[in-house]
Order: structure tokens, then C-alpha cells, then sequence
């Protein structure tokens, strides 16, 4: 199957192009799915190959493994680029798959790189040509296929997830290049330190594409040495390495997954776990307000009244990040989530507020009842409004024990049960002395009209 890999582009190309493998056995990563005995890997070996989408971040090996289920299965390989690519070129490729079918038999693998950007009427094209077996679909994303590919695509293509590679396979990833002489830097005798190896590698964040790029520019900035081999120092790694960033989309799930992960360990009272995902951010570039934002939510959505101060201190690192700026105001925000992290938690107004939402909208517009009515008419008095109202000042302890501040229908209704942790445990128990005194006193507002 030479077909696959004769295509490539004579003279130059980079360091990341020519690593590229072209058998599984050199194929680093995905273990998860092509280790021996996986349903993936043994789809392979018995030649019987699905549609499927391939999820993952960049630099983990998607457009490779596309290739590879090509060769593995003797098909014919051809790729689509959502980004270039409209109708017109999936009905070119839809009539090519049918000339090789009636020319020699053959199957067809149809990928599509970053498929996610087709629209979803693009999108549609292809299903009638997966569904009557003109074409084998491969796509590839960094997206999650849930949100941004068509439920027709995804319920005839089965979803692979491919995870960015540990620090040990990057590592393999730096050491097959070094010792390639036919299409790696093997005859380049290119000196690099195991410490230097540990840093480039770290830089790549679980990327292999970044880890070859910049292993092939410290190659290019490397300095010769009398005895001809060539040293990568550590100031030509770090001149490399400068530019480097942590894999952070601003917008995507790598954005979501970590403020996902950054709230729940706020909510898991995790103060390591807060700072942690939150330097993990504001490495990869993201935006401290959005965390300063986050904190307000989380102090009303999880702690509540169990500490209300903690929403003071929410707003205040809010405040003081735009007031002093990034340097103080980041660590401001710091001690926001830490105090956040450590504070008693309650979602027991969080959860009233829901139900009581849920219950207005399914109970209707009841009438406000007469006595909680204003009246600053004469008419409005003569028609009861205001009548009987308790002034809760004027009553013993400022609590007019018996009233009842709900309209009639729904007398009894609780939605606030305060949790026993924090200061919710006074509130607790203010609560049931009150509901106490409202159950033994004389004056009962409805069930004294009955």
C-alpha cells in the first residue's frame, strides 16, 4: 500500500512529516484503544473497519491513525479538509471512491480533517454514502462531537476518544527521532541532555507534533563541536522553549473541562485542588475574571448562607484585580478561592431558588393575599387591601408569630431548608423556634378564617 505515504511533497518537510508512522508497531500513544486484545485493535487485524470519528487535541495522532486503518486495511485513502473543502469536493471524492470500487474492489476511507467545521447541511452529504457503503468515514475533531457534529453522522460513526500523550511517550516520541538516520536528525549526531530532553518534552504538553517541532529547530540552533557531533545548550533550549505555552483553548473543551474541574474541587472543599486548575489556566492564558466571575457563582450557588462572606470576599478579589491589576489582583483571586475551598458548604438556597422557580411557573399568577396588599388609597382600603397586616415591630421580639406570608393556596409550602453546617446551623435553628412559636400561637392567619 504505497499509496498512502507516496504522496508526500519532494525536498523539505518537516521534522513532525517524516516521523510520521506508517505501521501501528510504530505508532506511540492511543494505547487505550490499539494495545493488544482492544476492540479497535482487533477490528484491524480482521480487516472489519467502521465509520468512526476520532476526538482528541491536536498533535495526538489523528490524521496518523486515519492513515494507518487505510493501510491496515488495504483501502484507498483519501482526505477532505473542512476548512478548504465544501459539497463540491465531497461529491469529487464520492465519484472517485466509486471509480476504485468498480475498477479493482476495493474499500474506500474517506477522511475528513477537522470535521467540525463543516456546516450541519455539509455534514449531511455524506450520509448517504456511509449509509449505502460508497465511502468509510473518518473524521477527525478537537471538538466535542456531541455539540458540533450532526446526531444522523454521529449515530453511524462510532466515537474514539484519543488523549493527549503522557510525558513517557513524548519521550519516545524525541527518542525515535534522535535515533532515525533515514528520517529523523540519526545522522545529525545531535547531543542533547536528559534534563533538556525532560524540559522540551514538558514544553510539548502532550503535543508530539510540538515536541518534533521544537526538537527541530534546537536541532537547527544547535552548535557544532570540535569532535563534529552538535550540542543543544541550554541557551539555545531556552530561546526554543520561550515562545512555548500549556495547551489552553479559550472557547473549547479544554476550557470547559478545567473551569469544570476548578469549580468542583471548590465545591470539594480542595484548596489544592482550586489553586491548582486555576494556575493551570492562568498558564495556558485564560482570563482571571472569568475565574473572579466563577467564584461569585460558586459562593452563592455552594456556600450559601453557610458562609455568606464568602461572596464578600468573591467581590472583593473581583474588585481588586481591576483595581491593581494582574500581578496583585491574580493573587487576589487566589485567596478568593482558597477562602472559598475552606468555607462550609450549603446549597440549600440554590436549591430553593429552583424549586420555588419551578413551582411559580407550574402554579400560576395566585393573587397576592388582601392583608400583604398595599393601599395607599382610600379605595383600596375600603376593598380590604392592607386589612388585618400584622407589623411585625410592634409584636413581641419583632415577630408577628402566626402570620403567614403566602398566598393561601400554598400556605404551607417550604422551599429553604437551611443545611447543618456553617452558619446555616444558627439559621436552622432561628427557623424551627419560629416555626415553633407560629404553630402555638393563637393567631393563625388562615386557619383562623376557617
Amino acid at each position: 500500500m504505497q499509496d498512502l505515504f507516496s504522496d508526500q511533497v519532494k525536498g523539505y518537510q518537516p521534522l513532525a512529516a517524516r516521523m510520521r508512522p506508517t505501521t501501528l508497531e510504530r505508532y506511540i500513544g492511543q494505547s487505550h484503544l490499539l494495545a493488544t486484545g482492544k476492540p479497535l485493535r482487533q477490528a484491524l487485524e480482521q480487516g472489519a473497519i467502521h465509520s468512526m470519528i476520532l476526538w482528541g487535541p491536536p498533535g495526538v495522532g489523528k490524521t496518523t491513525l486515519a492513515q494507518l486503518v487505510a493501510h491496515q486495511v488495504d483501502a484507498h485513502f483519501m482526505t477532505v479538509s473542512a476548512v478548504l473543502a465544501g459539497v463540491k469536493e465531497i461529491r469529487q471524492a464520492v465519484d472517485e471512491a466509486r471509480q476504485v470500487k468498480a475498477q479493482s474492489g476495493r474499500k474506500t476511507i474517506l477522511f475528513v480533517d477537522e470535521v467540525h467545521r463543516f456546516n450541519k447541511s455539509q455534514q449531511d452529504a455524506f450520509l448517504p454514502y456511509v449509509e449505502d457503503g460508497t465511502v468509510i468515514f473518518i473524521g477527525a475533531t478537537t471538538e466535542n462531537p456531541s455539540f458540533e457534529l450532526n446526531n444522523a453522522l454521529l449515530s453511524r460513526a462510532r466515537v474514539y476518544l484519543l488523549r493527549s500523550l503522557t510525558q513517557e511517550e513524548l519521550g519516545r516520541v524525541v527518542e525515535q527521532a534522535l535515533a532515525d538516520a533515514e528520517q529523523g536528525l540519526g545522522q545529525q549526531q545531535l547531543q542533547i541532555p536528559a534534563e533538556m530532553r525532560d524540559q522540551l518534552v514538558l514544553a510539548a504538553d502532550g503535543d508530539a507534533r510540538t515536541a518534533l517541532n521544537l526538537l527541530e529547530i534546537a536541532a537547527d540552533l544547535a552548535q557544532e563541536q570540535p569532535d563534529g557531533t552538535r550540542q543543544v545548550t541550554p541557551e539555545v533550549l531556552t530561546e526554543v522553549l520561550q515562545a512555548g505555552g500549556r495547551r489552553f483553548d479559550k472557547g473549547g473543551d479544554h476550557f470547559y473541562d478545567m473551569i469544570s474541574a476548578f469549580h468542583k474541587s471548590v465545591r470539594g472543599s480542595s484548596p489544592d485542588g482550586a489553586l491548582y486548575w486555576y494556575c493551570r489556566m492562568l498558564d495556558g492564558g485564560g482570563d482571571p475574571l472569568y475565574v473572579a466571575r466563577r467564584l461569585v457563582a460558586i459562593a452563592s450557588e455552594d456556600i450559601g448562607n453557610a458562609d455568606p462572606r464568602a461572596m464578600q470576599v468573591a467581590l472583593s478579589a473581583w474588585d481588586a484585580f481591576e483595581r491593581v491589576g494582574p500581578a496583585e489582583g491574580e493573587r487576589a483571586i487566589a485567596q478568593a478561592a482558597i477562602y472559598c475551598a475552606c468555607a462550609p458548604k450549603s446549597n440549600a438556597v440554590y436549591r430553593a431558588f429552583n424549586q420555588c422557580q419551578s413551582e411559580v411557573r407550574q402554579e400560576g399568577s395566585l393573587p397576592v393575599p388582601e392583608h400583604l396588599r398595599n393601599a395607599p388609597t382610600s379605595l383600596m382600603k375600603d376593598l380590604g387591601y392592607g386589612a388585618e397586616y400584622r407589623y411585625a415591630h410592634d409584636e413581641p421580639d419583632a415577630y408577628a408569630a402566626g402570620e403567614n406570608y403566602l398566598p393561601e393556596a400554598i400556605a404551607d409550602r417550604r422551599w429553604y431548608e437551611p443545611e447543618p453546617r456553617g452558619l446555616e446551623i444558627k439559621i436552622r435553628e432561628k427557623l424551627q423556634r419560629l416555626r415553633q412559636q407560629d404553630a402555638q400561637s393563637p393567631k393563625q392567619r388562615y386557619r383562623r378564617r376557617r
